[in-house]
């Protein structure tokens, strides 16, 4: 399993950002697929190093095609590359993702576009008490790697049924629950590249742990798991 990230997938995407259609990719299929592979084995080495201190039940590798049904911009290819792991088993909650584009890479984790029940069970808790998550939001290692939850996702005011007055709304007014982390290309040419990201997946799991306990149990803390 290859543990680095060749340049040449960096390349491949420079060139598709200028030739953005079928025929060039058919043209440069061979590039493509040898890109693709190599992408495989460093993220398959990412997975095996995830499982040393977590569980992943699976890995996604989204597709390059892009769904231009209902979008105005009809360029038939994504201009990155990305992943992501999802951790095993019912009491696991959280996924880990990583994207790969020139000047715009970075890795991210946590819950978005949580299910209505589960973003409902979230904001509850929020509400009840944020003393555990806000300890996990300041304690700075993670802090330094992520700042605060991503915050272009909210409602305006307050969700329905909850208070725009209450002290932890900037909390519950978030439709997503996730961080991220940008790296640099230099970054993720770097021989320590795959190391560093696996560092900072690492830096989640407090928070993992803590959500999975909250998104396992009711508000009175019994098991919803059977």
């Amino acid at each position: 399993m290859k543990s680095t990230i060749n340049k040449s997938a960096f390349h491949f995407l420079a060139q598709l950002r200028e030739n953005n259609n079928r025929n060039w990719m058919q043209e440069n299929k061979e590039s493509y697929l040898e890109n693709e592979g190599n992408l495989r084995d460093f993220y398959a080495a990412v997975q095996r190093d995830l499982n040393l201190s977590d569980e992943i039940a699976a890995m996604k590798i989204y597709r390059i095609n892009r769904d231009i049904r209902f979008s105005p911009n009809k360029t038939p290819y994504n201009l990155h590359r990305s992943v992501s792991f999802s951790r095993a088993g019912a009491q696991r909650r959280g996924g880990y993702y990583w994207r790969l584009e020139p000047g715009n890479s970075y890795m991210a984790g946590g819950f978005f576009d949580p299910n209505p029940a589960d973003l409902f069970r979230i904001r509850k808790e929020f509400e009840v008490d944020s003393t555990e998550i806000r300890k996990i939001l300041s304690q700075p290692d993670f802090k330094k790697a992520f700042g605060n939850f991503n915050q272009t996702d909210a409602v305006k005011t307050a969700p329905k049924n909850f208070s725009s007055a209450h002290e932890n709304i900037d909390l519950i007014r978030l439709k997503n629950y996730f961080v991220s982390h940008p790296f640099t290309d230099e970054e993720v040419f770097a021989q320590d590249f795959k190391a560093k990201l696996v560092y900072h997946y690492q830096l989640l799991r407090p928070f993992f742990d803590y959500m999975s306990e909250v998104l396992t149990t009711d508000l009175n803390g019994v098991s919803l798991i059977e």
